[in-house]
C-alpha cells in the first residue's frame, strides 16, 4: 500500500501543480485505507507542507505577496478552529458537502472557456490584475479556507476560482497558493500534535506523500510553460470533479458504515413504501392505493427503548397522514416494531 500511496500521490501532485491545487483531495481515498479518518488530515498536512516549500523555491519570483498578506493572517485562527472541531467529531458530513461543491465544476468543464486574449493587459510579473472587490474578500476567504483545511486536511481546489478572479496566471497561482498554504500547514501540524493526532503511522504516510510531492514539482516545472491558460483552467475543473466524486464515495461509505444507514423498498397490491434507517431512527414514506400518503418517523421510546419491568424494546412512531377523504392529520403510537 505504501507503493500505491506514492504512485497516487505522485500523480495527484503532478496534476495539482498544473491545476493549481487539489492533490490532497485526490490522495484522501488512498490514505483512508491506511489511516483512521481523524488521522488523514494530519498526514496530508505533513506531505503538503513539504510540497508547498518545494513550489515556493521553484516559483518564488511569481508569488503575489499582496494576496499572501491578506489571506494568511485570517487563515491561521480558522485552521485552529478546524483542528479543534476535528478533535471532537469526524468530518464526513462536511466532506459530503465539499464533494457536491466540487462537482459543481462539471458544467464549467463541459462548457469550456475561450482561451485568454494574448493582448489582454496584465500587471507586473504576476501576470494579472487583482480585483478590488475580490481582494477585500481575501481575509474572509482565508478564514474559511483555514477552517476547512484544518477540519479535512485538504482545501486546494475549493478556492481556485478566487485566484482566477484575481487575474493571476498559472505560475502566480501555483506560487501564491504555496506561500499561502505553507504557514497554514505548519500551524496545523503543530495543532495536530497538540491534540494527539500524530503517531508513527501518520508520520510514515506523511513522509511518503511529501516525497511524492517534491518529485512531482521537480518534474512538472520542466513542461509547465507548454500548458496554456485555457488548458490550465480546464485541468483544474477536471481535477475538482474527480476529487469531488472521490470525496462523495469515501464520505458516503463512512456515513453508511458508522451511522448504520440502510434503505428498503416494499411493494404490495395496495401499498408502495420506501424507508431509510439512520442510527436509531427510521424515516419512511408510504402511498396507499386509496389515495392516502403517510410520512412516518420511528425512534426508540423512553430514550433507550427499554421499559423497566418489561421485556423487549418499545419504539415511538409519529405518522403524518395526507388523505383525499380525511384530510391531513397526525397519529402517534408505541410499537415493538422498529421499521416502516
Amino acid at each position: 500500500m505504501i507503493v500505491l500511496l506514492f504512485a497516487v500521490a505522485l500523480l495527484a501532485f503532478s496534476l495539482s501543480t498544473v491545476s493549481g491545487g487539489g492533490a490532497g483531495l485526490l490522495v484522501m481515498p488512498v490514505l483512508g485505507t491506511l489511516l483512521a479518518p481523524e488521522q488523514i488530515p494530519a498526514a496530508l498536512s505533513l506531505g503538503t507542507a513539504v510540497s508547498s516549500a518545494t513550489r515556493i523555491a521553484t516559483f518564488f519570483r511569481a508569488i503575489n505577496w499582496r494576496v499572501v498578506c491578506n489571506f494568511v493572517p485570517a487563515s491561521l485562527p480558522g485552521a485552529w478552529l478546524g483542528v479543534w472541531m476535528l478533535s471532537l467529531m469526524q468530518p464526513m458530513y462536511l466532506d459530503l458537502l465539499l464533494g457536491l461543491f466540487l462537482l459543481g465544476n462539471l458544467p464549467l468543464l463541459l462548457r469550456g472557456r475561450k482561451p485568454a486574449n494574448p493582448a489582454e493587459p496584465h500587471t507586473g510579473r504576476h501576470g494579472g490584475t487583482a480585483s478590488p472587490v475580490s481582494m477585500r474578500l481575501l481575509p474572509a476567504i482565508g478564514l474559511l479556507a483555514g477552517f476547512i483545511s484544518g477540519f479535512t486536511g485538504a482545501v486546494g481546489l475549493l478556492f481556485n476560482a478566487f485566484y482566477h478572479r484575481l487575474g493571476l496566471r498559472k505560475e502566480a497561482i501555483i506560487a501564491t497558493r504555496a506561500a499561502n498554504d505553507i504557514l497554514l500547514h505548519l500551524t496545523k501540524i503543530g495543532l495536530y500534535a497538540a491534540y494527539g493526532l500524530l503517531n508513527r503511522h501518520v508520520l510514515l504516510a506523511g513522509a511518503v506523500v511529501a516525497l511524492a510531492g517534491v518529485a512531482a514539482t521537480l518534474l512538472v516545472r520542466f513542461w509547465l510553460h507548454l500548458v496554456n491558460e485555457h488548458v490550465f483552467r480546464s485541468i483544474g475543473h477536471a481535477a475538482a470533479c474527480t476529487a469531488g466524486a472521490a470525496m462523495l464515495v469515501m464520505a458516503g461509505q463512512q456515513v453508511i458504515r458508522q451511522d448504520h444507514v440502510r434503505t428498503r423498498l416494499n411493494t404490495s397490491h395496495s401499498t408502495v413504501s420506501a424507508s431509510m434507517g439512520w442510527r436509531t431512527h427510521v424515516y419512511s414514506v408510504a402511498f396507499e392505493h386509496n389515495s392516502e400518503l403517510e410520512l412516518r418517523h420511528t425512534h426508540p421510546a423512553f430514550n433507550t427503548g427499554m421499559v423497566p419491568g418489561q421485556r423487549g424494546f418499545w419504539y415511538r412512531a409519529s405518522v403524518l397522514h395526507v388523505s383525499m377523504t380525511r384530510g391531513i392529520y397526525v397519529t402517534r403510537r408505541l410499537t415493538r416494531t422498529f421499521s416502516a
